[in-house]
């Protein structure tokens, strides 16, 4: 009994008659082995490690500052604390932070104001970017293409240019320096990249979803909520770590629109810069104070962090 030989299959790209499957595996192979070896190296691992290094160190001394009572900081550097750890001459103290909070700086307060701005500027712009994505992932409508490229555009216009226009419209409409000014001005600028994040997740889901659902009867407002919201948290969480971050550290719109008694705490920490540039132990107690949050946030959800930045990077 004979057996016919199975025909080889050329595969264009490499000219050859191997199988095109075994070939592309062998191909896929090899640039994982590659990139591992690349990414694993001695010499990688070394690099990664200095820069990080370096990048923590700032962050260390400002820590390490804020624990030191006055004198000291005015007669060493932070870097000064580690001999004296062993030889007990080292002094840490709490008062900076008692200072910064409930002494003149006032920072307990502000903390406050902070986080009233904060969350309603994330809120607001997830809600109305939802709804945008929404329509020009799944809604047919004449010019659909060019508007979103329109809503992508915006993206590189300069917040500096709105400025003066949305101070104008605020004073006309009886907002100026309230909280509203500033969670509509920070909900404006963060609603291109909003919708662009969420419309990229929302593109991501398989088609057969939504046919089977309009298939069973149901309505827009069903299949958002029923069949695309469950699956849209990592993406939403992914653009609410960005917001978060974004605003909370932010100083432009704070400066600009909020006012003295609504001001947020990083324009707080900046006229501390101002009116008690020789206090140094006040200012960086202040500054850890304003960044404790973000790093917290950022340490306990950095794979959404990660992802967001990655969403819409690899399509196909």
């Amino acid at each position: 009994m004979s057996t016919t030989p199975p025909v080889p299959t050329t595969n264009p790209e490499t000219e050859d008659t191997a199988p095109v499957k075994e070939r592309k595996l062998t191909r896929l192979e090899k640039r994982a082995i590659a990139t591992k070896g690349r990414l694993t190296s001695p010499w990688a691992s070394l690099t990664a490690v200095i820069l990080a290094i370096l990048w923590t160190i700032p962050t260390v001394g400002l820590l390490v500052t804020s624990f030191r009572p006055e004198i000291d900081i005015r007669r060493s550097g932070w870097w000064t604390v580690i001999p004296g750890i062993f030889t007990g001459e080292t002094e840490f103290t709490l008062d900076n932070y008692d200072q910064a909070l409930y002494g003149g700086a006032g920072l307990s307060e502000v903390f406050i104001n902070t986080f009233v701005i904060t969350i309603p500027a994330v809120i607001i712009p997830i809600t109305v970017a939802l709804l945008a994505a929404y329509g020009f992932a799944w809604i047919d409508f004449p010019g659909r293409n060019l508007l979103f490229v329109a809503v992508f555009a915006l993206q590189v216009v300069p917040i500096q240019v709105t400025l003066v226009p949305l101070l104008t419209n605020y004073n006309n409409w009886g907002m100026a320096g309230s909280f509203w000014a500033v969670w509509l001005s920070h909900s404006i600028f963060a609603l291109p990249l909003a919708v662009f994040l969420l419309h990229n997740f929302m593109k991501d889901i398989p088609r057969s979803l939504v046919e089977a659902a309009r298939v069973d009867g149901a309505g827009h407002v069903k299949i958002f909520f029923r069949v695309l919201f469950p699956l849209l948290v990592p993406a939403i969480a992914a653009f609410g770590i960005f917001q978060f971050l974004w605003v909370w550290n932010d100083l432009l719109v704070g400066l600009t629109f909020a006012a003295p008694e609504y001001r947020p705490l990083t324009v707080a920490v900046a006229e501390l810069a101002g009116t008690r540039g020789g206090d140094w132990h006040i200012l960086t107690a202040g500054a850890f104070i304003s960044m404790i949050v973000p790093l917290i946030v950022f340490l306990l959800l950095q794979r959404y962090f990660v992802r967001g930045m990655l969403a819409g990077a690899v399509k196909g």
